[in-house]
């Protein structure tokens, strides 16, 4: 009846409700330690279920690379899975034997995440019992009033009945920003599966894109063969910036910022707040940044609508390269690679695109000008896409379509309640269906960082265990 990592089951085992986390990466490996955790704690008997569509539970996309000069982009000790407990990573690292000069390479980070669930389900069982099923879940359906729900699985596998499903799915896959063309040569997403295997022929490749996502690309594919030059396209040309080395002990605080202190806000206001912070601060920038980063969900859900689609037509490109921000080693590589030619960032728009079997050409306009572009590849890297109504798969896409879920109002992701309860099209949020993370971004912003996830993974696991009707129990606790 399930699809298992470890083949073919007739039943999953333990008693008790079953959650079913769809979504294998940090998100779901994440809320299903808590969950895990937390159900032992109040010895309440739970099944929990995780779903990746890959087969990659306790990695996902972003900590399944292989490839070592993939380094997470922020330091360790802002990496600790275990809110409250800041220097689990650190401890972890230094007990694995693994040298780093306060950024772990990513693969390593996914050893982390999976040795952190397979201790999370040593210790539950068997109060709590975890399952792993490799599968691609294609919809979800509730039979009836208080009936569990249906998870259907492509492949005819399944399918999985759960009490409660949670969407662990990450980011949206990427959309095209611009012409593309038909063929081999266009790559539309770089982290599928085997996805770069052919772009190490030595061909040049087009990346669109100038974020966090190229600075991988092009790193990966000039690492593969060291006759690849990439061209990376974007609007503006912005690349992240670099990570600071420590503070300086004794650095002055951050001077005060009014909007953090709650109260009506708009965004012209804040803006103007958080520049003169930054005037007026005898510290570094990034100080400003770091102080104003944990407010940012409560400060956007302040914000009137119309104020978020100004900063996301406005604002957001120049809050992401400031606020995502790399390793001296990665931006070290970067301009190494720019220095010998191999990497050339251009400002611009693709305009035109056209390919064959042997290679592409882009022409991309900027400034009253258009230059042609001919490359072996052209890949996305421009991130995950910006609105779900046109980027949902059939799971998402189909939840939105049954009324069983709704967009927020941005569209970016999901309309959620604060505990994470999905928001139907009626607008109540029910008790069967929840999401964390990247779903989330358009009612709370940032939350595709390992310091959200987290925080939200606890908080969501704590809110099923003790209060959610569903799994809880009269007098349970956690």
């Amino acid at each position: 009846m399930y699809a298992a990592d470890m083949g073919r089951a007739d039943h999953l085992p333990g008693d008790g409700p079953t959650v079913a986390i769809i979504g294998g990466g940090a998100s779901g490996t994440l809320a299903a330690a808590q969950l895990l955790r937390r159900a032992a704690a109040a010895v309440l008997p739970l099944r929990v279920v995780l779903i990746d569509r890959d087969g990659r539970h306790g990695l996902g996309r972003a900590y399944s690379t292989t490839y070592p000069c993939h380094l997470l982009n922020s330091p360790a000790g802002r990496m600790s899975a275990l809110p409250g407990d800041p220097g689990h990573l650190a401890r972890w690292a230094q007990a694995e034997g693994i040298a780093h000069d306060g950024f772990l390479a990513r693969r390593d980070y996914g050893r982390y995440l999976s040795g952190l669930l397979a201790d999370a389900q040593r210790r539950a069982w068997p109060t709590a019992q975890l399952s792993c099923i490799t599968a691609d879940v294609t919809s979800a359906a509730q039979p009836g009033p208080g009936r569990p729900l249906r998870l259907g699985l492509a492949g005819g596998a399944g399918p999985v009945e759960a009490d409660i499903a949670v969407l662990a799915t990450g980011s949206l896959p990427p959309g095209a920003p611009c012409p593309v063309p038909a063929g081999p040569r266009y790559v539309a997403d770089p982290w599928a599966p085997g996805a770069l295997d052919g772009t190490g022929d030595g061909r040049s490749v087009i990346i669109i894109g100038t974020g966090l996502t190229m600075l991988d690309l092009a790193m990966a594919v000039t690492d593969a063969n060291p006759e690849t030059v990439v061209h990376a396209v974007s609007r503006h040309g912005l690349l992240p910036r670099e990570h600071r080395g420590a503070p300086v002990p004794g650095h002055p605080p951050v001077p005060a910022i009014p909007a953090l202190a709650g109260g009506p806000l708009r965004l012209a206001a804040l803006v103007r707040q958080v520049r003169s912070a930054a005037a007026q601060h005898p510290g570094d920038w990034q100080d400003v940044i770091d102080v104003l980063r944990p407010q940012v969900p409560a400060l956007w859900q302040r914000l009137p609508a119309g104020d978020q689609r100004l900063f996301l037509r406005r604002y957001a490109r120049y809050w992401e390269v400031h606020r995502h921000r790399v390793p001296p080693a990665t931006a070290g590589r970067i301009a190494r690679l720019r220095a010998a030619g191999r990497l050339h960032v251009r400002s611009g728009q693709i305009v035109a695109a056209s390919g064959g079997p042997d290679g592409v050409r882009v022409s991309v306009a900027h400034a009253g000008t258009v230059t042609d572009l001919d490359a072996g590849w052209l890949i996305n890297g421009t991130g995950p896409a910006a609105d779900i109504t046109a980027a949902a798969g059939p799971l998402l896409g189909g939840l939105l379509a049954s009324g069983l879920a709704r967009p927020d109002p941005l569209r970016l992701g999901l309309d959620a309640d604060a505990a994470g309860a999905v928001i139907d099209a009626s607008g109540r949020a029910g008790d069967r269906i929840f999401a964390l993370g990247p779903p989330l971004r358009g009612t709370r912003y940032e939350t595709t960082a390992i310091t959200e996830i987290a925080s939200q993974a606890e908080a969501l696991a704590r809110h099923l265990v003790t209060v959610s009707p569903v799994l809880a129990r009269p007098g349970s606790a956690a």
